[in-house]
């Protein structure tokens, strides 16, 4: 017999195995000796049949696993979420923005600039006919600024209600602002709708307006900060999340964090470096993402110190990892783009996910003529992890399956192509949330329940 496939981690005093399938297991004393010994010597035979299912250990004459997925004949997959982005025009100018930035991928030229109520009540019966055999479905407002055409906004929450109620089904609602727009009277319908809100915010003044400016080059912090305060006063009915954009420049995490969950009161806060080309001066070098690893790291700490009291913390990037591993994900796309969740531009456009909405060369169909089945399958056979042969030796690509589309077609133009520039920083992020988890599982597992449902991201 011969040692199998599985990243080893010790948390809590304790050993464990994540496998290649998203599956982890405790190991006891017994089975840590029979590993480290793999066929020098005898062992119970019911723990070596136990190991041997779990292809922890692996006979000699036993055959190569199957691949992970069937790239070559793709399940029909029911959607579960539409991005509908309601304008693809903006209020301020962020400079790294992924939709009009300089590496951006959008072409709206001679396209609407605002969605009408045509396209978008199209929308959702185009995705409750797609969903079918789901009861509860999703949709996310989009932007540009997606409160630029609040109007239309209330009125599909009207039209999908009604629709959705008829087929005795639910649709779960949520929209990302830059909250420059926010008023009493839209705080109060989100909230009597239940309507999740994330706020892309970077930080305290100093950071925020360093990139999130309006055309003039005015900061955006003074006019969102009364904002979000009176969202986070007023919105009783869902979490307020926060959505930082790292640059070069911004990256002290740990002052972001303190100021957006404790001075302003956000539920979550969950950070992302910004998607863009290693050579605009915005981008954030490797020195950089070393040091934004070691404040994840520190925060995570935090984390799970919390977690053993039975608490939440906000640190929502330790949260969703949590989830996909409470789930056993393991995934055959990085994300559910082109799968179970599409985007739908003004035009009518259908693309990917919201990211690549408005961009002729990712375009899967229209909204009118349905999606166009060949160009998705070969989005998804690109995607698809068998087809990245870099990761095929990766022990966490259950979990990333080759990193974000989008990431991959900035980085090298092809949307299929592996992250390879994050590969060690993701490797060294799971292996964190792993011992997490693994701390959890023995001191506080009642914890990690709360994942068993959740959404994984």
């Amino acid at each position: 017999m011969t040692l199998g496939e599985f990243h080893p981690f010790e948390a809590a005093g304790r050993q464990f195995v994540y496998l290649p399938a998203g599956a982890i297991f405790e190991l006891d004393e017994q089975a840590v000796d029979v590993i480290r010994g793999a066929g020098s010597r005898p062992a119970p035979p019911e723990l070596v049949e136990e190991l041997l299912g779990a292809r922890i250990l692996v006979a000699d004459d036993a055959p190569a696993p199957e691949p992970d997925g069937q790239v070559g004949n793709l399940p029909h997959f029911p959607l579960q979420t539409l991005v509908i982005n309601l304008t693809n025009q903006c209020n301020l100018s962020c400079q790294y923005c992924y939709e009009f930035g300089e590496d951006k991928v959008a072409t709206p030229e001679g396209k609407p600039k605002f969605m009408d109520f045509a396209t978008a009540s199209a929308s959702v019966d185009f995705l409750l006919v797609q969903s079918a055999g789901r009861r509860a479905i999703h949709v996310t407002f989009f932007g540009g600024e997606t409160l630029m055409n609040f109007p239309l906004l209330k009125q599909v929450v009207e039209y999908a209600n009604e629709r959705a109620a008829q087929q005795g089904r639910s649709i779960d609602y949520s929209l990302t602002t830059n909250a420059t727009l926010l008023t009493p009277q839209i705080i109060e319908f989100l909230s009597a709708n239940r309507i999740g809100v994330t706020v892309s915010m970077d930080g305290p003044k100093e950071m925020h307006d360093q990139l999130r400016v309006f055309a003039n080059g005015r900061g955006s912090y003074d006019i969102i900060e009364p904002r979000v305060r009176a969202l986070l006063q007023g919105h009783r009915t869902r979490p307020i999340a926060a959505r930082v954009t790292l640059t070069s420049g911004v990256t002290d995490v740990l002052k972001i964090y303190r100021h957006l969950k404790h001075d302003l009161g956000f539920h979550e806060v969950g950070f992302a470096p910004v998607t863009t080309s290693p050579k605009r001066l915005y981008a954030i070098n490797e020195r950089g993402m070393d040091g934004v690893l070691e404040q994840f790291q520190a925060l995570a700490g935090e984390y799970l110190e919390y977690a053993l009291r039975g608490e939440l913390h906000g640190f929502s990037n330790v949260s969703d990892t949590l989830a996909e591993l409470c789930q056993g994900v393991n995934k055959s796309h990085p994300c559910g783009a082109g799968l179970g969740l599409l985007g739908v531009g003004p035009s009518g456009d259908i693309a990917p996910c919201h990211r690549f909405v408005d961009s002729d060369t990712h375009a899967l169909g229209h909204i009118s003529t349905g999606i166009d089945r060949a160009k998705q399958a070969d989005f998804l056979h690109r995607g698809h992890i068998d087809s990245k042969y870099d990761c095929h030796t990766c022990w966490a690509r259950p979990l990333c399956a080759g990193g974000c589309h989008h990431e991959a077609y900035v980085h090298y133009g092809d949307t299929g192509h592996p992250n390879l520039h994050y590969c060690d920083w993701i490797r060294q992020w799971t292996e964190t949330c792993l011992k997490i988890y693994g701390a959890l599982s023995v001191r506080n597992p009642g914890f990690l329940e709360q994942f068993a449902e959740r959404k994984a991201a």
